[in-house]
């Protein structure tokens, strides 16, 4: 290692201030100069790459598993990486690679080795590649590891090293204050050699949860972090992040010192890589989920709206939009250094927890046996009082939204006015990678697997996938085809810029509207969707209007006076015609 660089004195301080808060003052004494030599180690190394250090309109990610699109003979990043280059070059900015580590199970989230690509995919060198061209988030899945990882192995063999590395705990205690994410055990018994052993495994018998407590954790998983950047990574998502500290007597979930460790995370990136960008993945109400903004400008810079997929979902199966228009006008800005991660759907399920609060039990159930008269799964959580709820549905969002006997114009037309609300609501949004081509159920996964998350995750075979693509008039060529077109026109307009400003218009129970306005307040977008079968007539207020009360529809370029007609599922970017 060369010349060691100067910490500013601000910065030092706010890191020990923090480690105060976890470990006391005495433990962080100890744990800053480690501290400090990771980051010395890091500095010097990270990967350098030209670009913003925020985020604007022409942010939109694509998020998709490292093997998603694969062909013969060829490492599977590497498929990846022509695909995007050859069809998505201009559409999507970033790349959300699913965990691409070596894995035992969960379909790569029960990570067996941090530092290491699976060989599977390909090699660091492919990861880098793909950082040239895209922007790439990496999941940092440091809630839990894998039973078969190194570490835990050692661990069950008496090595010293990794003593604490994993939650001991008592099966006699009383767990009942706990959240569970899942309906499975907390504990799992391991013969280990000092005997039969209770470990926390809060996902998972073979996701086995990191005990933070022990300072030596808290130091690998920030050496981790900071490798993670300097082998491309631009944004890191932070997996289940909420369950990181544990405290019997509590819930678990959203403790003061799982906050204080983001904030030591988001302390370490600004002294050392200040264009790093920290997402939680923290499925939760909505009100804990925002609570990893921290005061706005300490914590992380982005959360996963998870409120949305479940919301937009009702709106659609109700041809009602009061419910996701009163919350999307709940919603408040927090920071010019913090934005929403918006999505309809992704590897998981729709989440309906964050809904809690918003809709009633009876709606979710409603909407649970909706998703399975479309082909899909219920998942279900455990209550802690002997009773269980849906906790996600388990279905692709296609689907999800297509009645059966519906043509295949009806059923692309409902969903892409359902992309239309993610690409218009502030935020940068995440476009998962079976909706973007048009995908199905994959009921074949799931007998194969035994797992209803499976519906969504099917492999496609690169050559036959570009085949659909090309046919004109398939399912996958007309979604495809004219989401680029949506995505590729949000792209250019300042108004959707994620620190611009958005008001939710009451025009209609069954029309969702906003007005948007770029962060300088010069440019100005009005958004209208349908969510209902039924044709729908809309007035904007004179405000809302430019001088001449004329109106151009930025898809179609076709001009219209106000009041408006919606058709069924149609939607309108409406911007103002001065000529």
């Amino acid at each position: 290692m060369g010349k060691r660089w100067e910490i500013p004195a601000d910065k030092k301080e706010r890191m020990i201030s923090k480690l105060i808060d976890i470990y006391g003052e005495d433990r962080a004494k100890n744990i800053y100069p480690k501290l400090e030599e990771k980051i010395q180690n890091f500095i010097g190394t990270k990967f350098q790459k030209q670009g913003k250090t925020w985020v604007d309109q022409s942010d939109v990610m694509l998020i998709t598993y490292g093997d998603q699109i694969k062909e013969e003979g060829k490492p599977n990043l590497q498929s990846l990486h022509e695909f995007m280059n050859q069809y998505l070059d201009g559409v999507v900015s970033a790349v959300h690679i699913l965990p691409f580590y070596p894995y035992s199970s969960d379909d790569g989230f029960s990570v067996i080795d941090y530092f290491a690509v699976n060989p599977e995919l390909g090699e660091w060198k492919d990861v880098e590649g793909i950082a040239e061209d895209f922007e790439i988030m990496f999941d940092a899945v440091i809630n839990h590891i894998s039973a078969k990882s190194d570490w835990f192995q050692d661990y069950l063999q008496g090595d010293e090293k990794y003593k604490n590395f994993f939650v001991e705990a008592d099966p006699n205690a009383d767990y009942s204050t706990v959240t569970r994410p899942r309906a499975l055990p907390l504990l799992t018994e391991f013969d280990t050699a000092e005997g039969k052993k209770h470990i926390w495994t809060t996902f998972s018998e073979d996701q086995i949860d990191l005990n933070y407590d022990n300072e030596e954790v808290l130091l690998t998983i920030m050496e981790l972090l900071l490798f993670y950047v300097e082998k491309g990574a631009k944004m890191l998502r932070l997996d289940a992040i909420g369950y990181m500290w544990k405290r019997l007597g509590t819930n678990c979930i959203h403790l003061d010192e799982a906050h204080k460790i983001i904030q030591l995370f988001r302390d370490v990136f600004e002294t050392v890589a200040p264009e790093t960008i920290m997402i939680t993945e923290t499925n939760v109400p909505h009100k804990d989920n925002i609570s990893y903004f921290g005061n706005g400008h300490n914590e992380a810079q982005m959360v996963y709206q998870f409120p949305l997929p479940p919301l937009t979902l009702h709106a659609f199966y109700n041809g009602d939009a009061t419910y996701l228009s009163k919350w999307a006008d709940s919603l408040e800005k927090i920071s010019d250094e913090t934005t929403f991660f918006n999505f309809l759907a992704s590897h998981d399920g729709i989440g309906v927890m964050p809904t809690k609060g918003i809709l009633s039990d009876e709606q979710v159930e409603a909407m649970a046996d909706k998703v399975k008269e479309h082909g899909g799964y219920v998942s279900m959580k455990d209550n802690g009082d002997g009773t269980k709820s849906p906790y996600e549905l388990n279905i692709n969002y296609f689907e999800a939204l297509s009645h059966p006997e519906d043509s295949q114009e009806i059923k692309v037309k409902r969903f892409l006015a359902a992309q239309s609300i993610l690409l218009s609501l502030e935020g940068v949004p995440g476009i998962y990678v079976h909706s973007l081509l048009g995908s199905d159920n994959y009921h074949e996964g799931v007998e194969e697997t035994g797992r209803f998350r499976s519906i969504n995750r099917e492999k496609l075979n690169r050559s036959k996938l570009e085949a659909e693509l090309n046919t004109e008039g398939s399912q996958r060529n007309e979604v495809f085809s004219r989401f680029k077109q949506m995505i590729q026109a949000r792209r250019g307009e300042s108004s959707f810029d994620p620190n611009g400003s958005q008001e939710v218009l009451s025009l209609n129970d069954s029309v969702f509207a906003l007005k948007r306005t770029s962060k300088d307040g010069k440019e100005q977008l009005l958004f209208a969707v349908n969510v209902s079968g039924k044709e729908q007539q809309i007035t904007f207020a004179k405000k809302d209007l430019p001088d001449t009360g004329r109106l151009t529809d930025l898809i179609t370029g076709e001009q219209s006076g106000n009041p408006i007609t919606l058709a069924p599922y149609e939607f309108k970017w409406l911007k103002g015609d001065d000529s």
